[in-house]
C-alpha cells in the first residue's frame, strides 16, 4: 500500500461523512495499491474503511503479491465474490466510485442490506489531483518523451502522407521512446483541422495546410499529451494571425498558473486573449483538463470550474481557435502547479513553423 496516498483518501471519505468506500477503477486501484490489472468484466473491487484498513477484493485470475497493509480476498468463477464483499460491509453510507458497474452496484443492493450508495469519487479524485515528488518525476519523464516524439513527427510531414499514415509514425515514435503503447493520436490537416477532436483519417497532406498534431501515449503508467500547430510548405497571413493569437492565449494562461488561483480564472485568462482579437466564438471548449494516470482526469481547467490551483495538480493549458469547414489552430502544454508558481513540461518550440 502507499500508506500516505491511502491515508489521505481515509481522510477525504470521513470528510464526506463516509466511513467506507468502494474503489473499482483499476487506476485508482493502482495507485493507491502499486497493483496493477486489466479485470475484464469480472469483480476488482478495493474496500476501504475508516479505520484506514484496506481489503482487495480479487479473481484467482489474477494473482498478486501480499503487500504490507493491504488484504486480498480472492473468488473463483463461479463463487460469489460479490456476497464476499457484502459480508465486509457495515450498514450505513457506502461511497461508491463512478465506474463501478451497475452489474455489481444492482445486485448488491438487492441482497437486503441497509446499504446507502453516495457518489464516493471525489475521495479519490481529490488525492490523486495532487501528485507527489514520484509523481510528477514521472510526468516530467513522459513529457520528455513526447517532445523528442513531436520533433521528429514534425519531421516526417511529406506531401501526400495521409493523416492515419501520420498516427502510424507517431504511435511507432512513442514506442521507439519508451511509451507503453502506441495509440490513435488526433492527426488533422486542412478542414479536418477545424474540428477539436477530428478523426485521423484518408486526408493527404496539401501546400497551404493547418497541421495539427496532439499526441499522448501513458509512459510508465503516466500520460504525457501535447499539441503543436505547423504549415505545410507555405502560411497565409490570415492564418499567422491566428497562430500568434492561440499563442498569445497559452502565454497568458501559463503565466496565470499558481498556487492559490482558481482554474475558472485560469480559463478566463486566455479565453480573454482570444475574445479581445475577435475570435471569442471560435474557441469551443474549455481550456484544459488534469492528467496523470488517466489522460483525462480532474481537476477540470474551465469556465465552470469550482477547484483551486494547488500544489501538486497537474493539467493541460490548449486554446484553439477553429474556422468552421476551413482550419484550426491549438497550443497545448502540460503544467504543474509548483509551491511559488508553475512548471511547465513540455519544451518542444511554440514558433509559427512552415515546415517540407
Amino acid at each position: 500500500m502507499k500508506k500516505s496516498r491511502l491515508a489521505q483518501v481515509v481522510v477525504n471519505l470521513k470528510e464526506m461523512g463516509l466511513g467506507q468506500g468502494i474503489i473499482s477503477d483499476p487506476f485508482s486501484i493502482y495507485y493507491l495499491t502499486g497493483l496493477a490489472i486489466d479485470p475484464g468484466e469480472r469483480l476488482f473491487a478495493l474496500l476501504i474503511k475508516g479505520d484506514g484498513s484496506a481489503t482487495l477484493f480479487n479473481n484467482r485470475l489474477f494473482p498478486l503479491p501480499e503487500g504490507e497493509g493491504l488484504k486480498i480476498i480472492y473468488h473463483s468463477d463461479g463463487e460469489d465474490g460479490l456476497g464476499m464483499l457484502a459480508e465486509a460491509l457495515a450498514d450505513g453510507p457506502l461511497g461508491v466510485d463512478k465506474v463501478w458497474p451497475a452489474r455489481f452496484l444492482l445486485p448488491l443492493l438487492a441482497r437486503g442490506r441497509a446499504i446507502q450508495p453516495v457518489l464516493g469519487s471525489a475521495a479519490v479524485d481529490d488525492a490523486r489531483m495532487a501528485k507527489d515528488p514520484e509523481e510528477v518525476a514521472l510526468m516530467r519523464a513522459a513529457s520528455r518523451v513526447n517532445d523528442a516524439v513531436m520533433a521528429q513527427a514534425i519531421a516526417a510531414l511529406a506531401a501526400g502522407i495521409s493523416e492515419s499514415e501520420m498516427v502510424g509514425v507517431v504511435g511507432d515514435l512513442h514506442v521507439k521512446h519508451g511509451a507503453d503503447g502506441a495509440l490513435p493520436q488526433l492527426i488533422c490537416f486542412g478542414a479536418g483541422s477545424s474540428e477539436p477532436h477530428h478523426e485521423s483519417g484518408p486526408a493527404t497532406l496539401q501546400e497551404g495546410d493547418s497541421v495539427i498534431l496532439d499526441i499522448f501515449a501513458p509512459v510508465r503508467r503516466y500520460w504525457c499529451d501535447m499539441t503543436r500547430t505547423v504549415f505545410y510548405r507555405s502560411v497565409s497571413a490570415e492564418q499567422r494571425e491566428v497562430y500568434e493569437v492561440v499563442k498569445a492565449a497559452n502565454l497568458a494562461g501559463l503565466a496565470a498558473v499558481a498556487p492559490g488561483v482558481p482554474l475558472m480564472e485560469i480559463d478566463a485568462a486566455a479565453r480573454r486573449v482570444i475574445e479581445g482579437a475577435g475570435y471569442g466564438q471560435y474557441f469551443t471548449h474549455r481550456l484544459g483538463h488534469g492528467i496523470g494516470l488517466d489522460v483525462h482526469e480532474p481537476p477540470d481547467c474551465s469556465a465552470t470550474s469550482t477547484a483551486i490551483a494547488r500544489p501538486g495538480m497537474c493539467f493541460s493549458i490548449e486554446p484553439g481557435i477553429y474556422l468552421p469547414g476551413r482550419w484550426g489552430v491549438r497550443i497545448e502544454d502540460l503544467v504543474v502547479v509548483t509551491e511559488d508558481g508553475v512548471e511547465v513540461l513540455n519544451h518542444y518550440p511554440k514558433e509559427l513553423q512552415v515546415v517540407g
